[in-house]
Formats: C-alpha cells, sequence, structure tokens
C-alpha cells in the first residue's frame, strides 16, 4: 500500500467530524501511518447490534504499528464509535492502483483452520480483491457496548481496487462471499467502506 515500502499491520477507523481535525493532521503528518482515506460506512443489519453509536462517514487509515495509534485515539475527544482491525495472517496480496471498496466479515475460522486455506484459494481467483487478510476487532467506543462481539478474533477483511461505482463493488464482494459459500465456508457481512478520497 502507499509507497509500496511500509508493511501495514492494521487499520483504523474514527468517525469523520469536528472532533477529527486534529487527529486527520497528525496522522498525515506521522510515518507510522502509510495510507488515509475518507470513506462512507455501511453496517450490515446482523452487526447493528454490537456498534451503538456509530457514525456514518468515516476515517480509514493503515498504520505499521498499534501501539501509538491506540494512544493517539484516547488523547483524541472521539466521542462516537471508533474501531481498529489489526491484521493477523495475510490470506493473499497482489499489487493494485487504486482502493476503491474495503468489505468486512466474520467467520467462525481461525487462521489454524483447514477452511482458511479454501478461502484464500477462492478469493484469490478475484482479479479484483487486491487483499484478503485474517484480521482481530478492537472498538474503541466511549461508551461499553450492550452486546459483545463474539467473533472479534475472527474477522476477514477484503481490499477491493477500480475505478467501479461503489454499489458495483458491493455487488462484486457479495458475488465473492457467495463463491466462498459454495465451498460451505459462511462468511457473514460486518461492515463496508466506500472510498470517497484519498487524503495521504
Amino acid at each position: 500500500m502507499g509507497n509500496g515500502q511500509a508493511v501495514v499491520t492494521g487499520y483504523v477507523c474514527t468517525p469523520h467530524g469536528k472532533q477529527t481535525v486534529s487527529l486527520l493532521d497528525a496522522w498525515k503528518n506521522t510515518k507510522n501511518i502509510v495510507d488515509i482515506y475518507f470513506a462512507a460506512a455501511t453496517f450490515s443489519e446482523e452487526s447493528l447490534a454490537y456498534f451503538p453509536n456509530k457514525a456514518n462517514n468515516y476515517v480509514l487509515a493503515s498504520f505499521t504499528a498499534m501501539d501509538s495509534v491506540l494512544e493517539d485515539i484516547r488523547n483524541s475527544s472521539v466521542d462516537r464509535l471508533a474501531f481498529m482491525f489489526s491484521l493477523n495472517t495475510p490470506l493473499f496480496e497482489r499489487i493494485g492502483d487504486k482502493l476503491n471498496y474495503v468489505s468486512l466479515y466474520f467467520t467462525k475460522y481461525s487462521s489454524g483452520d483447514a477452511a482458511i486455506g479454501e478461502l484464500a484459494h477462492v478469493i484469490a481467483k478475484r482479479d479484483r480483491v487486491r487483499k484478503a487478510s485474517l484480521a482481530e476487532m478492537q472498538l474503541l467506543a466511549a461508551e461499553r457496548p450492550r452486546f459483545a462481539f463474539p467473533y472479534s478474533k475472527n474477522v476477514v477483511i477484503l481490499e477491493v481496487e477500480g475505478f467501479e461505482t461503489h454499489q458495483t463493488d458491493q455487488k462484486y464482494c457479495e458475488r465473492t462471499r457467495r463463491d466462498v459459500a459454495r465451498r460451505g465456508i459462511l462468511l457473514n457481512n460486518l461492515v463496508s467502506f466506500s472510498i470517497l478520497e484519498k487524503l495521504k
């Protein structure tokens, strides 16, 4: 991603608004933050109960070191739901030109399961998916969620490239999910981010 030199180890998602202006300015000037995007979030129906006080628009930033990002969030005045995805196991990655859509799923499988190898095999055939990873999710909420998300350690992230509309990207990811389901591997929609603008 970005300049091709930094190894991304995760994503942080903070609500876009007045309270994140200083945070955004700081991230634009640190090497730890590789890329920053302005994105519209779409939460699935099955995930809504787990995400209180969510926002519609987020700053989506990729980072190389998690600790400093957590400290940045703690020291900021973010008052709505923010969350972090630390990448645990890369399934595959290919060179891409333009990140257009990020789709997240949860599954009952973990990195040691044979199904994960099959999952990677199926997704690798989808030519617009430039990266797929297993990740762990951490909620950074001002208020404690009423329900604990049970699959926070079993998140799958797909990064889709291209210049299509976001509706087309959503359909593309849904077809990918169905292709995986035909192999008996269930992926459940969590949240998706339509990239509106690259900020760094």
